[in-house]
C-alpha cells in the first residue's frame, strides 16, 4: 500500500463526509487522516484533504474516479511521503522552535510547513533546495528580505499561507531581537494593539491597525468566510481576492486608508476586518467584513465604533458604504455605534451614507 494526498470538494450538509467514506472504502481504499483547508468555494463546498492508503496508481486514479461519481469533485491525487503522517501541531511547533533558535533556517521551516520544495534563484540558498525543473504551482514569499519561491504539485490555500505568514513573522521577531539585545525598543514596523474587546459570549478579540504585511491573514479571513458572505460584502462569492484589491482591503484605494483588525487573543487569525477608504472630499467608504463563526458576537460593532472614531479623528465628515440590496447589517452596525444612517438603492446596490460628528474644540 502506498500513502496518497487526495483533494475532495464536499457540500457542507449532513451525511456528505459519509458518502465519502463509503466512496473511499468502496474503492479498496483506507483514510488515513483528513484536514479540512478552509476554502469554501462559490458553492458552498469546502476542500478536504484526505491522505488515503491506496495500492498504487491505479487504485489512486479509480478512487479519484469513485468520488467523481458519487457527485464530489476531486481535484488531486498524488503521492504522499510517510512522513506527513506526524501530528501536524506537533510539526508546526517544531518547526516554530527551530525557527526560534535560529531565524535563518525560516525558508526551509516555511517550506516544510507547506509540503513544498524552495526553488533555486538569486536570492535562494542552492544548498537548500531541492534540485529538478519546477511543475505545477509556485507562490512567491518575502523572509527576512530576501524573495523566496516555493514550489509543489497542488494549489496554495489562503489558510496555509496564512500559517506561513506567522512562521515568518516569528523569524523576524527573533532575528531582531538577536541583533538589538538589551534595547528593549519595540520596532515602528511591529503593529501596536488597540486594546482587547470583550465580547457578548464572554471570549476576547485583540484590534489593531493593518499593515501589507497582514495579507495572508486577511486572504485567509475571505477564504474562511461562506459565499453569501463574501457576496454580501464584495458581491462576489469567489475565495480568492485578486492581489490589487487584497492590498486596497488593508490600505485603501489610494494606499492612504486604514485597515482595522479583530484577530484571536493568539494573534494567529483574523476573525474581522474593517476598512476605511478615504477620497479627496473629507469623506471615507467603510467596509466590513466578520468570518460567519464569529457574526452575532459584537466583532463588527466593536471594529466600526473604534473605525468610526478614526475616522472623526481624521478629520472625515461623512462615511459611505456600498452593498448588496439584502445586506443590512452596515445599516445596523453604524446604527450601534450611535449614528444615523441613510440608504438608498442606485443602480441595483444598497448605497449608505452617515454624518459624522466632528469633535468640539477644546476653549482656548
Amino acid at each position: 500500500m502506498g500513502l496518497w494526498r487526495v483533494h475532495v470538494e464536499v457540500e457542507d450538509r449532513p451525511g456528505r463526509l459519509g458518502e465519502l467514506a463509503a466512496a473511499v472504502g468502496g474503492a479498496g481504499c483506507n483514510i488515513v487522516s483528513l484536514t479540512v483547508l478552509g476554502e469554501r468555494g462559490p458553492d458552498g463546498a469546502v476542500t478536504d484533504e484526505l491522505l488515503v492508503d491506496a495500492a498504487d496508481e491505479r487504485a489512486a486514479t479509480a478512487l479519484a474516479q469513485r468520488i467523481r461519481a458519487a457527485g464530489m469533485g476531486c481535484t488531486l491525487a498524488v503521492p504522499a511521503g510517510a512522513g506527513e503522517l506526524r501530528d501536524p501541531v506537533t510539526t508546526s511547533l517544531a518547526l516554530a522552535r527551530r525557527v526560534a533558535s535560529d531565524p535563518t533556517t525560516a525558508p526551509r521551516a516555511v517550506a516544510s510547513l507547506l509540503h513544498a520544495r524552495l526553488l533555486p534563484g538569486e536570492h535562494t540558498d542552492a544548498a537548500i533546495t531541492v534540485p529538478g525543473e519546477p511543475t505545477g504551482h509556485t507562490h512567491q514569499l518575502r523572509v527576512l528580505g530576501q524573495d523566496i519561491a516555493l514550489n509543489r504539485a497542488w494549489a496554495f490555500t489562503a489558510t496555509e499561507l496564512s500559517r506561513a505568514a506567522v512562521l515568518v513573522e516569528l523569524a523576524e521577531l527573533c532575528a531582531e531581537a538577536s541583533t538589538e539585545p538589551g534595547t528593549g525598543a519595540r520596532s515602528a514596523r511591529h503593529p501596536v494593539s488597540l486594546g482587547l474587546v470583550l465580547l457578548g459570549n464572554g471570549s476576547e478579540v485583540e484590534l489593531r491597525v493593518a499593515s501589507p504585511a497582514d495579507g495572508p491573514l486577511v486572504a485567509a479571513l475571505h477564504a474562511r468566510c461562506t459565499p453569501d458572505t463574501r457576496r454580501g460584502r464584495f458581491l462576489n462569492p469567489s475565495p480568492t481576492l485578486p492581489p490589487g484589491e487584497l492590498a486596497e482591503l488593508l490600505t485603501g484605494s489610494s494606499g492612504n486608508g486604514t485597515g482595522l483588525l479583530a484577530l484571536t487573543t493568539d494573534g494567529g487569525h483574523a476573525v474581522g476586518l474593517a476598512t476605511l477608504d478615504p477620497d479627496s472630499g473629507g469623506r471615507a467608504a467603510l467596509g466590513v467584513l466578520v468570518e460567519d463563526a464569529w457574526q452575532a458576537r459584537g466583532v463588527g460593532t466593536a471594529m466600526v465604533r473604534r473605525a468610526v472614531e478614526l475616522a472623526t479623528e481624521s478629520g472625515y465628515l461623512e462615511l459611505s458604504a456600498v452593498a448588496h440590496p439584502g445586506n443590512l447589517r452596515i445599516t445596523r452596525l453604524l446604527r450601534r455605534s450611535g449614528l444615523r444612517p441613510t440608504a438608498q438603492l442606485v443602480d441595483g446596490l444598497l448605497r449608505v451614507q452617515v454624518q459624522l460628528r466632528q469633535p468640539v474644540s477644546a476653549a482656548p
